[in-house]
């Protein structure tokens, strides 16, 4: 911390032995330094009604709630802030304090430094959050809050460490071997959870990019189901017979899926296969019979039929419609209903 070369208690004796009132210099000291905390008090007073009254309400007219949010968690710790500084300057009025000044300074150093990361990590904090709710509100989604806490963890991690670097470069510590250090472990730290960090990251990944969601029905491999539940190493999915599949994360993300919920509209072909007994006269009939038939079942929207092939042992009609919606079970029953209808 900066030291100001201001002593307020030499003058405050001076002022006293000019009134005739003699005293021991330590008196001087304390007003001084009892004036110094008071001003402190009274300039992170004025500083919190600023935040409080002033940039609050400005924040207020805003379009977004991003700088509200901002304001509500920094207004505080900034108000500790100098509150902070006029202690430092407080206790530097006092003599007797005056073998310890490296210490105090280290102290104060020490403090400082935390309460800025802290501030730092709570406007990260905000941020995240508020970027978040965007993603989802414009998404429909719900927030996954599991994934965000993490990311905020991990993110805080990384301001305290560099707070760490920044403590110890203040104090004019060699931060070679500290990096050297750092480096090593975080590359062991690395290799002994090399599994594990991969679904994590591979978890964040789902959870921006939304390749899936929570009821979507989607095709890994060779295995399809219902998505009941994502989580930061494993996703669950609960297949046609029943039983839940657990697959990692990073497996799913490395690999091919498909998400037939998101499918806007479903083609689905159906062959028909006549007896070759059948006159032509009646054949000739069969498509618009089907034509008709497939019309009428709604929300079908057909699209063509036509005798795709002349078979050694049948006549094979061809029949396409679409169904306007990506959910599985709705197709199955629209499906049931066309073929009980043909």
């Amino acid at each position: 911390m900066m030291i100001i070369n201001f002593r307020l208690s030499e003058i405050i004796n001076n002022l006293l032995q000019d009134k005739g009132i003699y005293v021991s210099s330590i008196v001087g000291e304390i007003i001084a330094a009892l004036i110094f905390f008071t001003l402190a008090l009274i300039s992170g007073f004025i500083v919190y009604t600023l935040f409080e009254h002033y940039f609050s309400k400005w924040a207020k007219k805003t379009a977004t709630t991003l700088d509200d949010e901002i304001i509500k968690n920094i207004k505080k710790p900034i108000y500790f802030f100098v509150i902070l500084v006029g202690l430092f300057y407080g206790l530097d009025q006092l003599s007797v304090l005056n073998p310890y000044d490296i210490e105090i300074g280290q102290i104060f150093t020490i403090a400082e430094i935390l309460l800025v990361a802290f501030i730092i990590t709570r406007i990260i904090n905000v941020l995240m959050s508020w970027y978040a709710e965007r993603f989802a509100k414009q998404r429909k989604k719900k927030i996954d809050n599991r994934i965000l806490n993490v990311f905020k963890k991990f993110l805080q991690a990384i301001v305290y460490i560099l707070g760490f670097v920044l403590i110890l470069h203040t104090f004019k510590v060699d931060l070679s071997g500290v990096v050297v250090g750092l480096g090593v472990g975080g590359i062991a730290i690395a290799f002994a959870l090399q599994n594990i960090l991969s679904d994590v990251f591979s978890a964040f990944s789902i959870y921006f990019d939304r390749p899936f969601e929570v009821g979507d029905y989607i095709v890994v491999g060779a295995y399809e189901g219902t998505v009941t539940k994502i989580g930061l190493k494993s996703t669950r999915v609960q297949l046609l017979r029943g039983e839940e599949m657990i697959i990692s994360n990073h497996e799913i993300t490395s690999g091919k899926v498909q998400n037939l919920r998101k499918m806007p509209r479903r083609r689905v072909e159906l062959i028909i296969r006549v007896s070759p007994n059948v006159q032509l006269k009646k054949l000739k009939k069969i498509p618009s019979i089907l034509k008709e038939t497939v019309e009428n079942c709604k929300p079908v929207e057909f699209d063509m039929v036509h005798l795709r092939e002349v078979g050694p042992f049948s006549y094979n009609f061809e029949v396409v419609y679409y169904l306007n919606t990506g959910d599985y079970k709705q197709f199955l029953d629209v499906q049931d209903h066309v073929n009980f209808a043909i």
